[in-house]
C-alpha cells in the first residue's frame, strides 16, 4: 500500500527514532509499504519518520545511480547492488574529507541544494531478519546512507545548510508545510488548511 509521505514541519521528522525489535507490529508488512510508497515517489531511501513512525528503520535502493556515466564504473556497480533495509542504525565512524552534493528529499519536494558530507563511514545496523551487519560505506552509497540515517535522528538536509542559504529557503519550507507545493505523489501536510 503506497502511504502519504510526512511533509516539512511535521513534528515526527524533529523527533529520535526509537529502536525495535523482533517483535515490532506487522514489520514485514511496513517494509513493503515503504518499499512501495519510496518506489512511487521516485526516491532513493526513505526513513519510517517520513511516514509518521518515530522508529529507526529505513531503506535505500541506490541503483538509479547505476546508469550514471559520470560515475566510475566501480561506484556504479556499487549503487546498482545498493539496496538493503536498515534496522536500529548507528554511524561508528566518519572520516575523509567532507565534499558537496546536491541533495533533495521527499519531505521537501522541489527543495534542492548542496551538503557537505563526509566521505566515509563505519556502520552498524541490523537487516530485516535481525541480523548484525558492520560494514565501511563511501562516496554516494555513503552520502544515501547519511541522509537517511539523519531522518531517524530527527535531522533533516535543510539543517546542514548555511543561514544565508536558509533565510532563501524558509518561504519555501513554510509553504510546502501549508500543502503549497506540487508532489507527484501523496503526502500529508502538518499545517494545510482543511476544506
Amino acid at each position: 500500500m503506497i502511504l502519504p509521505i510526512v511533509a516539512y514541519g511535521d513534528p515526527v521528522l524533529r523527533k529520535v527514532g526509537k529502536d525495535i525489535d523482533a517483535d515490532y507490529p506487522e514489520l514485514s508488512k511496513l517494509i513493503t509499504n515503504m518499499k512501495e510508497t519510496m518506489y512511487n515517489a521516485n526516491g532513493l531511501g526513505l526513513a519510517a519518520p517520513q511516514i509518521g513512525k518515530d522508529i529507526r528503520l529505513f531503506l535505500i535502493d541506490a541503483s538509479p545511480f547505476k546508469d550514471n556515466e559520470e560515475l566510475d564504473e566501480e561506484e556504479r556497480e556499487i549503487l546498482g547492488n545498493f539496496n538493503r533495509v536498515f534496522i536500529n542504525a548507528k554511524i561508528i565512524k566518519e572520516e575523509g574529507d567532507e565534499w558537496a552534493f546536491n541533495e533533495g528529499c521527499l519531505s521537501i519536494p522541489s527543495v534542492n541544494e548542496d551538503v557537505w558530507r563526509q566521505e566515509t563511514i563505519t556502520i552498524e545496523y541490523q537487516d530485516e531478519n535481525f541480523k548484525k551487519h558492520t560494514e565501511v560505506l563511501s562516496g554516494l552509497a555513503a552520502r544515501v546512507f547519511q541522509h537517511e540515517y539523519d531522518h531517524i535522528e530527527g535531522v533533516l538536509f535543510t539543517d546542514k545548510l548555511s543561514s544565508l542559504k536558509k533565510r532563501l529557503i524558509k518561504k519555501k519550507l513554510e509553504n510546502i508545510s501549508k500543502g503549497k507545493v506540487n508532489a507527484d505523489y501523496r503526502m500529508r501536510f502538518p499545517n494545510a488548511k482543511r476544506k
